[in-house]
This record gives C-alpha cells, structure tokens and sequence, in this order.
C-alpha cells in the first residue's frame, strides 16, 4: 500500500510564497500520522487552474499513473482536487474500481467509505461549484461594466481608437477620420477592397476585413 498526498494552489504567486501549500502539506501530514499512515509522497501542483480535470493536471495525472488497489490518497480540501461536482462523482467512481481510497480532510477523512459519505460528497462539490458559477459571474460582471465604459479588456486594439493610460479606448483622430470616409465610400457603393485601397493610398494600412468590420459595425454592410 502507497499512501498519496495532494496539494494545489492555483495561482504563480501563491506557488512562489509557498504559504497555501505549506499549509496543505502540514494538515496532510498532521492528518497521515494521527492515522498510522505513512506518507510516500505529497504531490504538489503549482500554479494550475482547479478547471483543468485532476488526471489532466500535471502532478495529478503523475499520480493517476502511480495509483495501484490499495492505495491512499490524501487532499487538504475537496475544491483543491475538483472542478465540478461531476468530476467529484467521475474521479470517486474511478478511484473506487481500482481499489484505490480517498480522503479529504474538509469532509472528514474516507468520503467513499458509505452511501452517507457519497451523499455528502455530492452536496459539498455541489456548493463548490455554485461558487465557482459565482465568481464566473461576477468577473462577467466587472468586465460587462468596464466594456460599458469604453474600458479595453485586451485582445486586438480596434481601428481607430488608442489605449489610454487609465485603460479606456480613447479616438485616434486620424483613423476616425478614414473610418468615415469608409462609411461614405460604402454609402455610395464602393467594394470592400477597392474602400481599403483607397485609405491605404492616404498612408493608412487596412485590411478590406477591417473595412467590413467598421461598416458592419455603422449598419451599411451593404
């Protein structure tokens, strides 16, 4: 019998401070003695997002390879296994057929243990994941308000416009200006391509696809 530990933060700067997963290695290993068991390694995750499935991580999956009938596996919180409670029940399951045992100290030790452990089980990474839909929520939110006030939240800086120094998207007089003679081009009827020439000779360089966004955009794609 081997007996696992498992400990992940998800962020670089918490890996680095290492002040998470000391505290996750001191409870695993508080845990592991007061039990009589003997810990053959602590597998440690840094900086991996808790949406990446347990066999997909790094450590995790080194750990899924080494698991054999008989075996431990220990984790300070369930949160720090698990991305949903689908994948609570899904990992559980596959642990379980290969005689392979789980202990989460937040849910008081061997969760596959009984029907009542299975169904705390699943109430708990079900509250998990309402709080992770929570926090997705609510990052929506910030970025919905800052896009509401014009603020840039990355990706390809739009034509016409320049990142501020407070992270709004401010004009950019020059390009406005040709985004209107592309307005009236399209207005008259001229192609997207013959439009894009047309700028690109007064020293600006379009694309005719960035001709088509930019009167998509005005309502006069046609």
């Amino acid at each position: 019998m081997a007996v696992y530990g498992y400990a992940r933060v998800s962020t670089a700067r918490q890996a680095n401070e290492g002040e998470s997963l000391d505290v996750q290695r001191r409870m695993i290993e508080g845990y592991a003695l007061m039990h009589g068991l003997q810990l053959d390694e602590i597998l440690i995750e840094e900086g991996v997002s808790g949406s990446i499935p347990l066999n997909e991580r790094p450590a995790g999956a080194a750990m899924f390879v080494k698991l054999a009938a008989g075996d431990i596996v220990i984790a300070a919180k369930l949160d720090r296994c698990f991305r949903s409670a689908l994948d609570a029940l899904n990992v559980v399951e596959q642990l379980k057929a290969r005689g392979v045992k789980l202990h989460l100290l937040d849910l008081g030790g061997d969760i596959a243990g009984n029907g009542l452990s299975k169904l705390f089980l699943t109430i708990a990474a079900a509250f998990a994941e309402a709080e992770r839909d929570r926090i997705r929520e609510r990052i929506s939110n910030v970025k919905a308000d800052q896009k509401a006030r014009g603020r840039y939240l990355g990706g390809k800086v739009p034509f016409g416009y320049r990142v501020g120094a407070d992270g709004t998207l401010i004009e950019h007089e020059t390009e406005q200006e040709a985004i209107r003679e592309m307005i009236v081009l399209r207005g008259a009827g001229m192609a997207l391509r013959p439009i894009a020439a047309a700028i690109n000779g007064k020293g600006l360089k379009v694309s005719h696809e960035t001709v088509k966004q930019v009167v998509a955009q005005c309502g006069c794609s046609r």
